[in-house]
């Protein structure tokens, strides 16, 4: 008698069957965490130009309208991975909006526009800066 080894077919499309369900069930939690993750990026970016605001507030007694003014390459201002656009509005007090490009602007629903203004405070809710 001949022994064989090895898997039979029916063994190894089981074994994708179920690699299969565990991609489905995780794939869309993975997307979830990178998109969130993304964010902060923009929180990044927000602190930084808002930083940049007060110092030339402190220098010339006005907020700047233009980015490029705060030492920035571009109005509006991308962020390193650009993911994010970013602009500042106002002159006796400030905006800063933090818009998603390109795949984060597809995956991140919920968060179409951060913002953050010269009182310090976070929109457009809680949930976007967590």
């Amino acid at each position: 008698m001949k022994k064989t080894v090895g898997f039979t077919l029916i063994e190894v499309m089981i074994v994708v069957v179920i690699i299969g369900i565990l991609a489905s069930i995780a794939y869309p939690s993975y997307i979830d965490y990178v998109t969130r993750s993304n964010r902060a990026e923009a929180h990044a970016a927000l602190l930084k130009v808002a930083n940049l605001q007060e110092q030339y507030y402190l220098d010339n007694r006005t907020y700047a309208e233009d980015m490029k003014k705060l030492g920035l390459t571009a109005d509006p201002y991308l962020t390193d991975n650009k993911l994010y656009s970013v602009d500042s509005v106002g002159t006796g007090s400030f905006t800063i909006t933090a818009t998603p490009q390109g795949a984060q602007a597809t995956r991140d629903s919920q968060c179409k526009t951060i913002t953050l203004t010269d009182t310090g405070a976070k929109g457009p809710s809680a949930e976007c800066w967590k």
